[in-house]
């Protein structure tokens, strides 16, 4: 039974359910069931689809995320990028508005979600760290920047002509600017002012809701649509049901490396705003999981004329603000959704794409995270660099290239930090028994004849050749007696086959310099591959479970073997006398 909750979380949280909480989850629910209405019919038209397929992709995929995910403030449906990517990655394959088009989408949600659940039950969560917070900072604001400027068009009334690259849509749109439709025009940007001053003075009112209303009564009221102004038009009321796409082999071999990203991205997004508010509720959120919930979500949306979903950060927010204390409050939302499809769609046909354009815009304002940004320049600058590269890349290349350009680049970074390791000279710290960097430390004191370091990375081919650079301009800096180089490996935490070679070359070259080689506070995974190369044996008796007792043992010239095990050096016995010793 412990196992099966773990796999349906609502087992556990539903028995248990307190009274006391209905009404929290209630508000929440009808709150974020309002807003999430406008926000997936504008999803659906950013990703080329009918309205229709966002009120779909908000219903049943909710409420099985509802039953296996772990979260109990996520709200999940259609996200802004999600939509772009779906309509980056079905516009060449497909033509838009075609019965292909919807299916096409059905399938990428099918496969969205078979991916999910493949890392979720293969446990391997961790994947989608390839993707850093620095570069998914980047990745974001460029996209945001990508959909809301996809949107102007919606605004002012034009039908510009598709293009590939951002540029190009930027050039494209100027040049058709001369064709904005005036009435359009006024009504796009009265929404955007809307929406702005209802999020400035009254943020708990749902603003999209108020908007959409608004901007149907302005349409039907002045005969808005005889002056140009195009609107949704007729939106099925029929309520989803199970279908099974037709999978085209060629369609699913074209659409698999947006699968991968839309997994990526979706997640990273989704499990990033789950962490905040589970930290802020006392409660785990457990990746592997949420991946499962997560993919029963997309293959249910996939099955049910959906496209792909995901948690989404705005929506997330008005959950907990709105009092959301269980998962009871997004099954109260996908109960508003289906209500709509079932009885409200007539009144939203004369909807003008002008407010939903200006819906999105604004849910995408609030991506571009320039505090953000800020913050990460100020605790690690490098950091900027793959941040860069993704908002950059992202920009000129598009959005799916963008992600893989900025996966590449996080990657590097990472290879360029590990072939340029931390490394530091130690001196003892008078009155201590530690010893420090000395450059942190002007009043650590060297020790005559003695050369200490200490390097904080694993040692591997990336560094290899650099450390042993570093170690043989140490061991050439000795110049007076005792003439030894410590190397404190405490900050040492792998090494592999390439590092132990240098480590054995290190051993010769400064023995022939005269300089003995020491180390201290060796690691176990270490030490297990150092036995395994046989360099453990080589050192015997200079290996010393602190640095303190190795300028110790160096000084007073003490060399016979001791029992390791008894003096912390290492937790099995290397040699027969040490053996018979822990016999006894």
């Amino acid at each position: 039974m412990h196992s099966l909750r773990n796999v349906i979380p609502i087992l556990s949280w539903a028995p248990r359910y307190e009274r006391k909480d209905l009404r929290s989850d209630l508000a929440a629910g009808l709150t974020v069931g309002a807003m999430l209405v406008p926000q997936a019919m504008a999803y659906a038209l950013l990703a080329g689809l009918p309205p229709a397929v966002g009120l779909y992709a908000a219903t049943v995929p909710v409420v099985v995320y509802a039953l296996f995910g772990t979260s109990r403030q996520l709200a999940v449906g259609p996200v802004a990028i999600v939509s772009l990517l779906t309509a980056s990655a079905l516009a060449p394959l497909v033509e838009e508005g075609t019965a292909d088009y919807l299916t096409a989408a059905a399938v990428l949600a099918l496969m969205v979600g078979i991916v999910h659940l493949v890392l979720g039950f293969g446990r391997l969560g961790f994947l989608v760290n390839f993707l850093s917070h620095s570069v998914l900072v980047g990745f974001t604001a460029a996209a945001a920047i990508i959909i809301g400027f996809s949107q102007a068009k919606h605004i002012f009334g034009i039908s510009p002509a598709g293009k590939e690259h951002f540029y190009e849509t930027v050039i494209e749109f100027f040049r058709s600017i001369g064709e904005a439709n005036q009435t359009t025009m006024v009504l796009g940007l009265g929404a955007l002012g809307g929406l702005f001053t209802l999020k400035k003075l009254a943020p708990r009112i749902p603003a999209a809701l108020v908007v959409v209303v608004g901007s149907i009564a302005a349409v039907e009221v002045f005969g808005l649509e005889e002056r140009g102004v195009k609107v949704v038009g007729s939106i099925p009321d029929s309520l989803p049901f199970l279908s099974i796409p037709s999978v085209d082999a060629s369609i699913v071999g074209n659409l698999a490396g947006t699968a991968m990203v839309i997994t990526l991205v979706g997640f990273m997004e989704s499990i990033a705003v789950a962490k905040v508010y589970a930290r802020r509720h006392r409660y785990e959120v457990e990746p592997n999981s949420e991946l499962i919930g997560l993919g029963a979500a997309n293959v249910t949306a996939g099955l049910f004329g959906g496209y792909p979903v995901t948690g989404g950060f705005s929506r997330t927010a008005v959950n907990d603000t709105a009092g959301a204390r269980t998962p009871l409050a997004s099954l109260i939302t996908a109960g508003i959704v289906l209500a709509t499809i079932a009885f409200l769609t007539p009144l939203l046909s004369s909807l003008p794409n002008a407010a939903l354009g200006a819906i999105i815009i604004m849910a995408v304002i609030g991506l571009v995270d320039v505090a953000e940004m800020r913050h990460i320049a100020a605790v690690k600058r490098s950091d900027l660099i793959g941040l860069s590269v993704a908002f950059f890349a992202t920009l000129i290349l598009g959005i799916e290239l963008g992600i893989a350009v900025a996966v590449v680049a996080s990657m590097l970074v990472v290879f360029a930090r590990m072939s340029m390791p931390h490394t530091a000279s130690l001196g003892h710290v008078p009155g201590t028994d530690s010893y420090r960097n000395i450059k942190r430390f002007p009043e650590a004191e060297t020790q005559p004849g003695i050369s200490i370091v200490r390097v904080d990375a694993a040692l591997s081919f990336v560094n290899a050749m650099k450390i042993k650079k570093l170690l043989i301009e140490h061991a050439d800096a000795i110049t007076t007696e005792p003439r030894a180089l410590i190397l404190d490996a405490s900050g040492i935490n792998d090494l592999d086959a390439t590092g132990a070679e240098m480590l054995r070359e290190v051993m010769v070259e400064i023995d022939e310099r005269h300089v003995a080689l020491h180390l201290s506070d060796v690691k176990g995974p270490v030490r297990d591959v150092m036995h395994r190369a046989g360099i453990w044996d080589d050192l015997g008796p200079r290996i010393h479970p602190s640095v303190s007792e190795a300028v110790e043992s160096v000084r007073t010239g003490f060399s016979e073997a001791v029992d390791q095990r008894r003096h912390a050096i290492d937790e099995r016995a290397t040699t027969a006398v040490e053996r018979e010793g822990l016999h006894v």
